[in-house]
């Protein structure tokens, strides 16, 4: 099984900007996709963002898309979302997920608070 460790997220005024970033560990080595989901109190889970391990192929919600770049450090097992621009609206608990190779199986991170203040 693999773990994953969200951290960076902290409260930032509108117009500001953030760097979130996902540790994984355990059997991270069978990860295929890594991605980026959100979750706004009383609304549900939304994905955000994804990116392959292989290759680095991002793709990114109309709602993010030419705001939030995500990345990935392999040798680090890390993956990264920068966020910019931000706006109230994207203030959630942010959540990272990986997916295995083989399995087929998910992991979720335990989430990271971005507050986006106006």
């Amino acid at each position: 099984q693999a773990q994953l460790v969200e951290s960076g997220g902290d409260l930032v005024q509108a117009g500001g900007s953030l760097r979130l970033s996902c540790t994984a560990s355990g059997s991270s080595a069978s990860i295929t996709t890594m991605a980026w989901y959100r979750q706004a109190p009383g609304k549900q889970r939304e994905w955000v963002a994804d990116i392959t391990i292989i290759g680095g192929a991002a793709n990114y919600a109309d709602s993010v898309k030419g705001r939030f770049t995500i990345s990935r450090d392999n040798a680090k097992n890390t993956m990264s979302l920068q966020m910019n621009s931000l706006q109230p609206a994207d203030t959630s608990v942010y959540y990272c997920k990986a997916t295995d190779r083989w399995t087929g199986a998910e992991y979720w991170g335990q989430g990271t608070q971005v507050t986006v203040s106006s």
